[in-house]
């Protein structure tokens, strides 16, 4: 469904919502908003992980961030040019983005507030990990806790991503033609993907092709990955996070590498750090049953005596 928030018009996903008509009781469910990465769509979340939080007792919230899927685009703003950008950030020189993280995060809180969610739990993956830790810098009042998933604190001295792999998320693909999109998302996943837990083909195709199907937005990405470049303060201002932390990363992630993780879990006051072995940058699925252990521990344990006992989903139970 599309709600307007922050001025824009976002596509959202919510549990509590059945058929387009709001369910009371799903309504009073604690909330859960998922904010996915870099150039991804809201269908990118994992289905057991979804239904692990809803089999929880949460609603689970997802949108499209703002110039990718079915939300807002930005096209107005024009094409940045990253190599230029690049130029001047090893100068030590910033580029304005189109919009800010910042931006991005008053999307997420304007989610909430169209939806009135009063509070929620905020979990981020990648670039969606640097978005909620915006939101909890700005609102902690409205964040029950915070997850961040193989994500970073964004400090300048953190290893960067591995040669080949920046090389094919730069790259492009040879033509326009859905078929060459497609084999170059392919190459992507395998690219950053979990070594101990590759992806059956034929569900990371049928995977690639919806979200192909779905939407096409490549520059929409390139804006967004502006807005990453540009946000140089985050680093120093996540110890002004005050709700709980749980911070997830892969042990053999190529993009974002694990000391980003450990990085960021050091800057947030009590944050606990889970480092799971063999999982790359992706959410396959035994990752995704890892992952869903720590996050209801973590989703209660910060709700408190009021938190939903739900029911153990599959995911979870062959954990």
């Amino acid at each position: 469904m599309k709600i307007r928030a922050n001025g824009i018009d976002i596509e959202v996903e919510d549990s509590a919502h059945v058929d387009g008509v709001l369910v009371p009781a799903l309504a009073r469910r604690p909330a859960v908003l998922l904010i996915m990465g870099l150039g991804m769509q809201l269908i990118a979340w994992p289905p057991a992980l979804v239904k692990g939080l809803e089999d929880g007792g949460f609603r689970v919230i997802r949108f499209d961030n703002r110039d990718v899927g079915l939300s807002t685009h930005f096209d107005h703003l024009g094409k940045p040019n990253v190599l230029w950008a690049s130029i001047k950030y090893r100068l030590g020189l910033l580029s304005k983005p189109p919009y800010a993280l910042a931006d991005m995060a008053h999307d997420a809180l304007g989610v909430l507030e169209a939806l009135q969610i009063e509070s929620a739990h905020v979990v981020g993956v990648s670039l969606g990990g640097m978005i909620a830790q915006r939101v909890a810098i700005a609102a902690p009042k409205r964040v029950i806790s915070l997850t961040s998933i193989m994500s970073t604190s964004g400090a300048k001295h953190l290893p960067r991503p591995q040669a080949k792999v920046l090389r094919v998320l730069l790259s492009r693909p040879k033509s326009q033609r859905s078929e060459a999109v497609v084999a170059h998302y392919l190459k992507l996943f395998k690219a950053i993907g979990s070594p101990d837990y590759p992806l059956d083909a034929a569900a990371m195709r049928a995977t690639v092709e919806l979200g192909v199907q779905r939407s096409y937005r490549p520059i929409g990405t390139t804006r967004q990955l502006m807005a990453v470049a540009a946000d140089i303060t985050r680093a120093a201002q996540l110890a002004r996070i005050t709700s709980p932390t749980l911070v997830l990363h892969g042990r053999a992630d190529p993009l974002v590498p694990y000391a980003c993780g450990v990085d960021t879990a050091k800057r947030i006051a009590g944050a606990k750090l889970v480092g799971i072995d063999g999982m790359g940058h992706d959410l396959p699925p035994q990752p995704v049953a890892q992952i869903l252990v720590e996050l209801l521990a973590h989703l209660r344990a910060a709700q408190g005596p009021a938190a939903p006992k739900g029911k153990a989903s599959a995911a979870v139970a062959s954990a």
